[in-house]
């Protein structure tokens, strides 16, 4: 029995390893480290103490193994990750501009990120959530209706969805965002936009608008919206509440949200109360900053509970 359960790419990630270098320049480059935002969500809620696994896809290949031995080791269920023999991993490469803003270059459309079917129904005994990544459904309609299917599964059998835009417009390739999304967004129980994807959602310029305008819409237990250095804000159907960002040593901001999904879904499959979870969300993506790599931060339960006590 697997308790959090998430499906969508799996990437090897390069990165540039000082901000200005563009990618089209020649220059070094850092990696591969083990990547894609489920991969670094699942990743994460194993090392907080969850059981979690993934359904996805690598090729058969060094960048393959390097991802899968990773998962395995840090404790995640890897054996609904499809190996493709004759396929390449998909492979992502990250630059950092100087203003701190980052430009991807993503090489996952027709690779093995991209192609795990629907998996068998039984995965979803005795799941309680089921996490959905934006991006995993911009670069292919295929997977994303599989994605959708796989959805239904897990919520027909109890399992709460939860849901994180993640909106990469680079990986669109056609049709409108809304249309992609829309089908979770009414399934979900837990939204974790960013700010600029709440707005773009809820069709508001003001924030509070737009997670009223969510929370009318598709009535979710909660909107979480994550908000870089200033930290967070949790909606619930009668407040806010805003919970400040941990003051840590930044070195790479790659992955914070997906390792802050991980750490409010899990407190909150614990039974914490939202604040409580947002805060354990909040040092989980502090903590993952302050190493180099997508998942290479202290993302530990005892590192996570020594920043809390630290306040």
């Amino acid at each position: 029995m697997t308790e959090i359960w998430t499906m969508g790419e799996l990437l090897a990630e390069v990165m540039r390893p000082e901000p200005d270098l563009s990618l089209g320049r020649p220059g070094p480059f850092l990696g591969p480290y083990p990547s894609g935002a489920p991969g670094i969500f699942i990743d994460a809620v194993a090392r907080l103490g969850h059981s979690g696994g993934i359904v996805s896809g690598v090729g058969e290949d060094e960048f393959g193994r390097l991802i899968i031995d990773r998962l395995a080791q840090d404790g995640v269920r890897t054996d609904r990750i499809e190996v493709m023999p004759g396929r390449s991993t998909g492979v992502a490469f990250i630059a950092y501009e100087a203003d701190g803003s980052r430009s991807y270059l993503f090489h996952w459309a027709g690779t093995p990120a991209v192609m795990a079917p629907v998996p068998p129904l039984d995965i979803c005994e005795g799941a309680r959530a089921f996490h959905i990544m934006g991006c995993s459904m911009m670069a292919d309609a295929d997977f994303a209706r599989r994605i959708i299917e796989t959805m239904e599964q897990f919520a027909e059998r109890g399992a709460r969805i939860t849901f994180d835009p993640n909106i990469r417009v680079e990986l669109l390739t056609g049709g409108g965002l809304r249309e992609l999304v829309e089908p979770v967004l009414g399934r979900s129980s837990v939204l974790l936009p960013g700010d600029a994807e709440l707005r773009l959602l809820g069709g508001e310029t003001s924030l509070d608008a737009a997670a009223a305008s969510m929370m009318r819409r598709y009535r979710p237990e909660l909107v979480v919206v994550k908000l870089g250095r200033r930290g967070c804000a949790v909606y619930t159907d009668e407040r806010r509440i805003d919970v400040p960002a941990f003051d840590v040593v930044e070195v790479d901001p790659t992955g914070a949200g997906d390792c802050f999904d991980a750490g409010f879904i899990c407190a909150l499959l614990e039974g914490q109360a939202p604040e409580d979870a947002a805060r354990m969300a909040a040092a989980a993506g502090a903590l993952n900053t302050t190493a180099f790599g997508p998942m290479e931060g202290p993302v530990d339960r005892a590192s996570v509970d020594a920043l809390l006590a630290r306040g």
